[in-house]
Order: C-alpha cells, then sequence, then structure tokens
C-alpha cells in the first residue's frame, strides 16, 4: 500500500497559515471563522518553492486580518494550470473507461452510479480545482441522499481511487478524497443466523424430492458441505476436479455468464468428503468435457444467481417454513458450524478462500475460544 508522506510546518498561531508538504507537493493549510481550508499551490517541495509557499501564505492572513479573505480561494489560486480543462465528470468518465478494461459489467453499474452524482454535484467544476473543502460538502451532500452508510462510503472509495488514478497520469495535481473516505462511519452489522443442522438436512431433502427443483439437490449439498461462494459453484468445471473426484480446486468463479477469478484472487485446493466424493462420481459423465460445467441449469447452461434465489430457493424455504436467508448464506453457515465444532479459524479460512483477519472479525462469536461472561 502508497504511503504518502506529510511534512508540515511548526504550529502556528490562530491567524496564520501553515506551509506543508503532501503526496511530494506543497499546499496551505488554516482555519477562518472556524472553517478549515487547503490550498494546493502545485510545487515540489524545495527551499525556493517554500518561499513562494510561504509569499501566498502571508497574503491569505494579510487579506485575513484586514477583513478582505476571499472563502472561494479564487483569489489565491495560481492563474495558470494546466489541468483546468478537465472536469470532474470528464476525469471519472476517463477513469471509467479505464477501469473498464478490467472489471466485469456488474462492477462498473456501482462507477455509473457513482458518476450520476459526481455529475449532479460538479456539473461543470474543474476537476484541479476540487479541494479538501469540496470534497467534504460532496460527503455530505451524498449521506442525505438516502444511501446507506456501506454504500455511500464505497462511492467515496471509488472517486478517491479515480483521484489517485488523475494524479499518476498527470490530469490533477493532488488527492483531496484521501482522508474524506475514512469519515464514513459504517456501524457494525449482525450476520444472518446459519441454518441449523436440522434445517439444512431439511433443506438439501426438499430439493430432492421437489417435483420441479430435484435438479438442484446435488448443488445445494455442495454448497452447504464446502462453503465455497456460490460464484465459485456455478463456475466449477469438471477440469477442477482430479481423476477420482477427491479434491476440487477453486481459482474460478462464474457470474451471469461473467468468468473471472476468485473475490480474493487466491486460489485453492480441497480434499473433499467421502460423501460429496460419490455425489460428483454418481453425477460425472462417462466421458467429461474438461470445460463443461459441474453444475447447470435444469436447461443446460450456467446457473443464474437471481432466478435461482426466486423461482427455485425462496419457495423452497417457504414451502419448509424456514426463515428466508439468501443462498450466499450457506458459506457463513458452514463456517459457523466448523467453528463450532472446534476446527482451526486459519484452517477454516484456507478451506473458505476467506482472509483471516475478516474470518475472526465476521465469526468472533461462533469461534470456540470466543470470550464467556462468568456466572455471578
Amino acid at each position: 500500500m502508497q504511503t504518502h508522506t506529510l511534512k508540515r510546518s511548526p504550529k502556528r498561531s490562530k491567524g496564520t497559515v501553515a506551509v506543508e508538504e503532501f503526496q511530494g507537493r506543497l499546499r496551505l493549510r488554516w482555519r477562518y471563522h472556524d472553517k478549515r481550508y487547503v490550498l494546493t499551490i502545485g510545487l515540489p517541495d524545495s527551499k525556493i518553492n517554500r518561499q513562494v509557499a510561504q509569499q501566498k501564505a502571508t497574503i491569505i492572513e494579510l487579506d485575513m486580518a484586514s477583513g478582505n479573505f476571499d472563502p472561494s480561494l479564487k483569489k489565491y489560486k495560481p492563474e495558470t494550470q494546466s489541468y483546468s480543462k478537465t472536469s470532474v465528470v470528464h476525469l471519472f468518465e476517463k477513469f471509467i473507461k479505464y477501469k473498464s478494461k478490467g472489471v466485469v459489467p456488474r462492477s462498473l453499474e456501482k462507477y455509473k452510479a457513482t458518476l450520476s452524482y459526481l455529475a449532479s454535484f460538479f456539473p461543470t467544476q474543474s476537476a484541479s480545482t476540487i479541494e479538501v473543502t469540496d470534497a467534504e460538502k460532496f460527503s455530505e451532500w451524498l449521506r442525505s441522499q438516502e444511501l446507506t452508510p456501506i454504500v455511500c462510503r464505497e462511492r467515496l472509495i471509488l472517486v478517491k481511487a479515480a483521484w489517485q488514478w488523475a494524479v499518476k497520469n498527470n490530469l490533477v495535481e493532488a488527492n483531496p478524497w484521501i482522508e474524506i473516505v475514512s469519515r464514513v462511519k459504517v456501524p457494525p452489522k449482525q450476520m444472518p443466523k446459519p441454518f441449523t443442522r436440522d434445517e439444512i438436512t431439511a433443506i438439501v431433502q426438499a430439493f430432492r424430492t421437489d417435483k420441479y427443483y430435484h435438479y438442484y439437490g446435488d448443488y445445494i449439498e455442495f454448497l452447504f458441505s464446502t462453503g465455497c461462494r456460490t460464484a465459485e459453484a456455478i463456475g466449477l468445471r469438471w477440469k477442477h476436479l482430479n481423476d477420482d473426484c477427491s479434491c476440487v480446486w477453486f481459482g474460478e468463479s462464474l457470474t451471469r455468464g461473467v468468468r473471472k477469478s476468485t473475490k480474493t484472487n487466491r486460489a485453492r485446493t480441497v480434499t473433499l468428503t467421502p460423501k460429496l466424493q460419490q455425489m460428483l462420481l454418481a453425477r460425472r459423465p462417462a466421458n467429461p468435457d474438461p470445460e463443461e460445467l459441474v453444475f447447470t441449469a435444469s436447461e443446460g447452461g450456467s446457473i443464474d444467481d437471481n432466478n435461482f434465489r426466486n423461482r427455485a430457493w425462496e419457495p423452497i424455504l417457504n414451502h419448509l417454513n424456514i426463515k428466508y436467508r439468501k443462498p450466499y448464506i450457506t458459506r457463513h453457515t458452514f463456517i459457523s458450524h466448523a467453528l463450532d465444532r472446534g476446527m482451526n479459524p486459519v484452517d477454516v479460512a484456507a478451506m473458505t478462500g476467506h482472509d483471516v483477519q475478516t474470518l475472526y472479525e465476521n465469526y468472533a462469536g461462533s469461534v470456540s475460544s470466543r470470550l464467556r461472561l462468568p456466572e455471578l
């Protein structure tokens, strides 16, 4: 992860402007009438350039003292800026074009949604004129648009990434969004309850005996028994299993026709239980095409997660009078039961392709060593 040095001048008294280095460039920082201001000078940190910056700081200090301060900062910005023609909207459009080469269409929807918010708030503003105060105002406005904190944070993360890319490509001089993202606090969210062992058995049996959806019985059992991501099971091909179906390699996923690597971009090989091994051997064709999918829709082709959830999964749960949870909770269920049985969290993370720290954070209540209150 790239780190940014921040060299501040010694702390100054009220009414003065500090000269500091940020991301290799000089900027000015001060407060006026209880409001914080930041002005990017756009010059590399050097002895001569610090003198130039100090001259600009002195002008601002004099204006504040005499009541002639310009809160828009236009008076203090450089007269010539080579980046002035790049608007906020155009910058983000360029960023989307750059990201479209390696981002799936589903993810691009988030980028396009972010663009619409930027276009509403900064319809014509130049990207090079965006300061921290502008970023703060946009963040506040974004939170007023009835977005959840996590979605708001996601949008700001994309804007921050866009400016970081723009800095590297000399479209803007600095990134004013770096500190903004951390200010959006996402409240903790309780994980959905995992399915009980009896519920797991009932769901698998209901699929296997259903007149219309028995075709998905193996798929459901595989999800519950491996804890893999649904997209990993949907994208599983026969070449990902060894000759006797005792081991499976998870390294790809398939979501609505788009194949890519796993969520963490890391592969893993897992030894299957004898029950799963026999189930897979029973469904494997005599001479399977290595590229063919292991689990397919009833009419062939890949399973559509939305269609499956609405037409098969939800009706089965309703029929069993089991509280609805998304199919992805099969993964949460596997991890929770594995931890409750005393399995090492590091081993569970390795089997499911989880980041160990994330697993601890999300499943702390299921770890056998969790905190227990004493009897008083």
